[in-house]
């Protein structure tokens, strides 16, 4: 397929980008976000009622955080009463994992395009592999890590970035490494825990930090997905184009935007990844697809590039859509200078869905619908068609 000239032009702008973390900012500051604005992953819900029990839940979570409310029960009366508004973070320019919220004063690192210097993206630090926010569970715990992530451990992040650092190189030691720089970031993780500790000077000395991060191989991800967004920031507002430049799911709904339509969400109904649980409990329980990072899909990663990822494909190959190699090609616009010597193709639009009948493939954790048992385990959510095809009838309309 002959590539529209708008698609062109959008993608050489959102790869003549070189983003770059270089310090931490909270919403606050940054977006001018009020206090009784919570953000989280994918569209916006129509109704408080539509919330999606894990993002519920994690909204009550930094409501106590950001001191709205006493407990999570108040909590979550503010937010059905509307004194507590849920909004999409894509919108703000912020990308958050799963059903992690994110609060006025909550820390995030700010992610910027070192070639231009005109364009900012958010993320939360990654909680880890301890009660994390993005496993939408309501518990003190999950309360307890968040204050712990976002006081010691944001100094020892802040003592270590110095005056900053380049994230692409970083995602393709990854990638080289055996990453998809989605489902698995180990690879870069570890280039990135180097780098802090080189930076660092007198090196890192809080052992609760090291044995953190010694036992959290996603640390990289949230910096990787907020780098992502940055290169397709810069691809907005592009006439006629339908060069993808956001996808997210809520648990109620999956949803994408593109170049031509900024601030604009194409949905559909969000059904649940298909995988394997690590947990004994039925089908049923699966939420919809989930998280924003789904935008390293749509930038032509994650399990989009699979093939250089033999762990995930080892553990989801199974579930793989029978096509998922022609969707490599036919949805994917080009190459980037960084990613050459990996043939890896990058992009996404909807023309190229629309004319091939799909979406990409999307790694994704799969949660527990009911927010009682975190992650239930890992899937392939197949992203239809049809999100493309709304987008593509508004730009020619």
């Amino acid at each position: 397929m002959t590539l529209h000239p708008a698609d062109r032009l959008a993608f050489d702008r959102a790869m003549v980008t070189q983003p770059v973390w270089n310090r931490f900012n909270t919403a606050a500051e940054a977006l001018s976000l009020p206090e009784n604005v919570l953000l989280h992953a994918g569209p916006a819900f129509a109704a408080p009622d539509l919330i999606t029990a894990p993002i519920l839940n994690s909204a009550c979570v930094a409501a106590v955080y950001e001191g709205l409310a006493r407990n999570f029960d108040q909590a979550e009366a503010m937010i059905m009463a509307g004194e507590i508004e849920l909004r999409p973070a894509q919108d703000h320019d912020v990308v958050t994992p799963l059903a992690a919220v994110v609060s006025a004063s909550m820390p995030l690192h700010t992610i910027y395009d070192a070639w231009r210097g005109q364009q900012r993206v958010y993320a939360p630090i990654n909680a880890g592999s301890r009660p994390a926010i993005r496993l939408g569970l309501r518990s003190e715990a999950v309360l307890t890590h968040i204050r712990w992530l976002n006081t010691r451990f944001l100094e020892v992040l802040q003592n270590g970035v110095a005056e900053g650092l380049a994230l692409v190189p970083l995602a393709v030691i990854g990638l080289v490494g055996g990453d998809d720089c989605h489902g698995r970031t180990s690879v870069a993780t570890k280039a990135l825990i180097g780098e802090l500790k080189d930076r660092t000077r007198g090196g890192i000395t809080d052992e609760d930090a090291l044995d953190f991060m010694a036992s959290s191989p996603s640390l990289f991800l949230n910096l990787w997905m907020a780098a992502t967004k940055c290169m397709m920031k810069l691809a907005e507002g592009i006439d006629g184009s339908s060069f993808v430049t956001a996808a997210g799911g809520n648990g109620h709904e999956m949803g994408i935007q593109i170049s031509g339509l900024p601030g604009r969400w194409f949905t559909v109904p969000a059904k649940p990844p298909k995988g394997n649980f690590d947990v004994d409990l039925p089908p049923t329980r699966a939420l919809g697809a989930i998280g924003d990072s789904a935008v390293v899909e749509a930038f032509g990663l994650g399990a989009m590039a699979i093939d250089l990822c033999p762990a995930q494909k080892a553990a989801l190959g199974t579930y793989l859509p029978g096509d998922s190699q022609a969707r490599t090609t036919g949805l994917s616009v080009g190459s980037h200078p960084y990613f050459r010597a990996l043939d890896v193709r990058l992009g996404s639009t909807a023309r190229g869905a629309v004319a091939i009948g799909a979406g990409p493939v999307v790694g994704l954790g799969i949660l527990d619908r009911l927010g009682k048992a975190g992650r239930l385990g890992g899937g392939i959510y197949d992203m239809p068609v049809a999100p493309f095809a709304q987008a593509m009838k508004a730009l020619e309309e």
